[in-house]
């Protein structure tokens, strides 16, 4: 799917306003869904998920935070419910899989930490605790009652918010602000943005923990790419984010294509891109997250022409996030004990 512009747009448009009805409907049934009773894991649980559909940057978020658990001397797994994968789990995600099995994001997640795929959140949590883990960090699913979670943040774009603050399908948001901000703990605000400022007041203002990251390329790959010729392509929530990054980091992007998300490439429409590329003396560059479905086709000589631009969140505070983590965890614990 890829959202429509008007979704981000400060100012409703006619058609938004025309959607409402439908969105109030969505609402009240989100609403309704998310106030259903939750099952306790047994071990503690770390929820990423933002307010609206479309990428906000959870999963760069969902590396950093394992990172910090790492450091912090936990075995955190990621819990995803592996969106456009094939597998209903609860399943580890292996070399053996592909993004058709498990889903793109849990395959790229599965680099850093073990990765769980499971629609039933609740069984996937359990398969974290029986191979290891101590802590479980689940990608998205905020608004998922059938996990209760021990630390919920939602991560906002500084650039979009909440776009026109309507709900599905009129805007982008998944339940109304007043019936999320009851089961949400923390706001990370991802770069900047007058958009993400008014959430971040909000959230101050209903007493929630705000912190504030930004998203940078890995500066080895930015040094290869400064002044080369690329054409870009993308099938995440938002493209014009990762080619906007691209410009940033010094690459001249003279051509771009940008596709839905988690879009099932297929080897013919590569094979165009790489012809299109090849005859124009472009680089083909696009993001992690794309080249992890491309690598499980059966032509892999495509993988290897096609570079990408790896990207990693920094916290403004970072000694701030990590106390509210670990303290939740430890909160969590001495329930338990």
């Amino acid at each position: 799917m890829r959202a429509p512009t008007f979704w981000w747009r400060t100012k409703p448009t006619f058609l938004a306003h025309l959607l409402r009805p439908l969105a109030a409907i969505y609402s009240a049934v989100a609403a309704r869904r998310m106030a259903q009773a939750s099952e306790r894991a047994g071990l503690p649980v770390i929820c990423i998920g933002n307010f609206t559909a479309g990428g906000a940057g959870k999963t760069p978020t969902a590396f950093a935070i394992a990172r910090l658990l790492s450091e912090a001397g936990e075995k955190p797994a990621f819990l995803s419910r592996g969106y456009g994968g094939e597998l209903a789990g609860p399943v580890q995600v292996s070399s053996m899989h592909s993004a058709a099995d498990v889903g793109d994001e849990p395959l790229l997640l599965s680099r850093a930490a073990p990765a769980v795929v499971a629609r039933a959140r609740p069984a996937g949590a359990h398969l974290a605790h029986e191979i290891g883990a101590s802590i479980v960090v689940m990608d998205d699913g905020l608004q998922n009652p059938s996990l209760r979670k021990d630390l919920a943040i939602a991560v906002v774009d500084g650039t979009t918010g909440i776009g026109n603050g309507f709900c599905l399908p009129a805007g982008p948001l998944r339940a109304s602000l007043d019936a999320q901000w009851p089961i949400v703990d923390a706001v990370l605000i991802i770069g900047e943005g007058e958009a993400g400022e008014s959430v971040a007041s909000e959230a101050a203002r209903h007493g929630k923990s705000v912190f504030r990251a930004h998203i940078a390329p890995d500066p080895e790959v930015t040094s290869h790419l400064q002044n080369r010729k690329v054409l870009a392509f993308a099938g995440i929530g938002r493209p014009e984010k990762f080619f906007e990054t691209l410009r940033a980091s010094g690459a001249s992007v003279e051509q771009t294509r940008s596709f839905p998300d988690h879009h099932p490439y297929n080897a013919q429409e590569l094979r165009t891109l790489v012809d299109e590329a090849r005859r124009s003396g472009l680089q083909l560059v696009t993001t992690e997250k794309d080249l992890v479905r491309i690598e499980g086709l059966s032509d892999k000589t495509i993988a290897q022409v096609i570079r990408t631009l790896p990207i990693a969140l920094h916290f403004e505070d970072e000694a701030a996030f990590r106390n509210l983590v670990l303290a939740r965890i430890a909160k969590r614990r001495s329930e338990s004990a």
